[in-house]
Parts: C-alpha cells; sequence; structure tokens
C-alpha cells in the first residue's frame, strides 16, 4: 500500500461504536499535527455483519485503503487469527485493538494494557502496589491486569462473579509474571481483602451510563482497624468506566477519603499510544488528554 502524505485513514470496528468519542479525539490530533487524518466507525450492528467476519472485514479496509483500524468488542479475541503478526503484548493477553496495515501484512496490537499502565503513572503517581485487588476478569480485566503486574504489583488478586473466570486469569497471568503472587476471589471475600489492599481497580461495565450502580459495597472502602495494620488506612481506588466519567465508585471512595483515577486516563492514553502505532509520530498526550474531556463533558 502506498502512504499517501501526511494522510491517514482510520477506522474503528465493532458493534455499537457509533458513539464512540475515539475519531473525534484521534482526528483533533491529527489536525494539531499538520496531519490529513480521517477516522471513520464501522459499526457491525449497523452493517448487519456478524462478528465473526471479522477477518473479511479486515480485507475489505485495507483493500478501501485503510490504513490501520481500532478493534473494539466482540473482535478483540476473534480477530488474532485473521492477522500476520501480533505484538507480543497482545499475543500474550489474547487479543488486540489495534491493526496496522503494513507491506509486510497486518500487525495487531493492544493498547488497552499500555494505556491503562501509562495512565495509572499519570494519575496515581507513587501509590503503592504491594497489594492490589482487581474487580473484574473480563477483557478490560485482563489487560489492565497484565498492566498492574507490569507496574510491580507484587500480588494480584483478581476477583468476579463468575470465579471460575478469575481463577482462569489468576492462573494465566502468574504463568506470565513468574516473580508476582497472583490468585483469585469471590466477591464475597471484599470485606477481607480492600481494608488489607493498597488499592482497588474496577473493571466491570457496572457504572457506565447503560449499568449504573456500584459493583460492591462503598463500605468496605472505609478502614477497619481490626482488619487493618493502620488505622487510618484507605486504599486507592482506579475505575476504567469513562462515561460518565465521576462514576458512583469514585464520588463514594473520595467520600471515604481514598485517592482516585477515573477511566478518563486509560481512553486517552490507550489513544495515544494506538496514534503513534499508526503514524509513527508521538502525540501531545496533555492537549488529547484535555480535548477528550471537553468531549465527555458535552451531554451526548
Amino acid at each position: 500500500m502506498t502512504q499517501r502524505p501526511n494522510g491517514y485513514l482510520v477506522g474503528l470496528i465493532g458493534t455499537g461504536v457509533g458513539p464512540s468519542l475515539t475519531p473525534a479525539l484521534h482526528m483533533a490530533e491529527g489536525r494539531a499535527q499538520g496531519l490529513d487524518y480521517v477516522y471513520r466507525t464501522i459499526d457491525l450492528d449497523t452493517l448487519q455483519i456478524a462478528p465473526n467476519r471479522i477477518g473479511e472485514v479486515l480485507d475489505w479496509v485495507r483493500t478501501l485503503g485503510f490504513d490501520a483500524v481500532n478493534i473494539t468488542h466482540p473482535c478483540k479475541q476473534i480477530a488474532l487469527a485473521h492477522l500476520d503478526r501480533i505484538d507480543p503484548a497482545a499475543a500474550a493477553l489474547g487479543a488486540v485493538n489495534t491493526v496496522r496495515f503494513t507491506p509486510d501484512g497486518t500487525v495487531g496490537h493492544n493498547t488497552d494494557t499500555t494505556g491503562f499502565a501509562h495512565g495509572f503513572v499519570e494519575g496515581l503517581p507513587d501509590a503503592p502496589v504491594d497489594d492490589v485487588v482487581l474487580v473484574g476478569a473480563g477483557g478490560a480485566g485482563t489487560a489492565v491486569a497484565d498492566a498492574l503486574l507490569r507496574l510491580g504489583v507484587g500480588h494480584l488478586t483478581v476477583v468476579d462473579v463468575d470465579v471460575d473466570r478469575a481463577t482462569q486469569l489468576a492462573a494465566a497471568l502468574a504463568e506470565r509474571h513468574l516473580l508476582a503472587h497472583v490468585d483469585a476471589s469471590s466477591f464475597d471475600k471484599l470485606s477481607v481483602l480492600l481494608p488489607a489492599a493498597d488499592g482497588v481497580v474496577h473493571a466491570t461495565p457496572m457504572g457506565m451510563a447503560e449499568h449504573p450502580g456500584i459493583a460492591f459495597d462503598p463500605a468496605l472502602l472505609h478502614p477497619r482497624p481490626e482488619r487493618s495494620l493502620r488505622s487510618d488506612h484507605k486504599p486507592w481506588v482506579a475505575d476504567i468506566v469513562y462515561r460518565p466519567l465521576d462514576t458512583a465508585l469514585l464520588q463514594a471512595a473520595r467520600a471515604a477519603g481514598c485517592r482516585t483515577l477515573d477511566g478518563g486516563h486509560m481512553a486517552v492514553h490507550q489513544a495515544v499510544d494506538a496514534f503513534a502505532l499508526i503514524t509513527g509520530i508521538t502525540p501531545d498526550a496533555e492537549r488529547m488528554s484535555r480535548h477528550f474531556r471537553r468531549l465527555v463533558a458535552i451531554p451526548s
């Protein structure tokens, strides 16, 4: 494929992607970088294309001249079988969210995991990570878990309503991160886990506009001297949900005196990392963050 001078055509493939903020975020940064950067959504629901046809869709968009695509639910894992090469981090996770079309074939990456790691360092600098609880063992939780262990978490406990899924993820993580202690648990153990944890990451859909509520009782965030070494101990709380940006969980965590990290950090930095992969240009992360937060503030 011949690259157009300063020109990029990028897409987002998935179901229900029409309201996504990703196109506006990428195109605004493209303009700021002096690029002719076009980003389009490819909604499989609207097109009435089954997700298991992702291989055909990738062939079509490449033929149409796309330089890259982002891939979201439910195609992040299905797409793996249709790529020529997969970045080691994405291969380990078993999911891709960015695919580049190169002269040597299709290359898959995962910027969800790098995006969370960069966002965590940005938003919770110097946060202790000896003992962390992850709530949610789905696709997002998998990416977050790998990021946490790369950040140096010593003991990670994976909690999910599906304990078998949590157990499987914990086992896979332990195989990749030999120096860390990874185990699985159930929601009814959070009353024991949270008072002793340095922090907790929420990685389920709960709290999204379509799924209001809080995944666990926020009262567990308050210090309990009988279960904590320090009576003033409060875990930091990170949420990957970003619509709304200020979730009920984060509001409750701040009320309990916890440090918090909103989902905007991960959302922005996965886009930052994808933009860099697609263009070879390091974007202005602060500018992208400001633009993202303006977009989130606009009523949909």
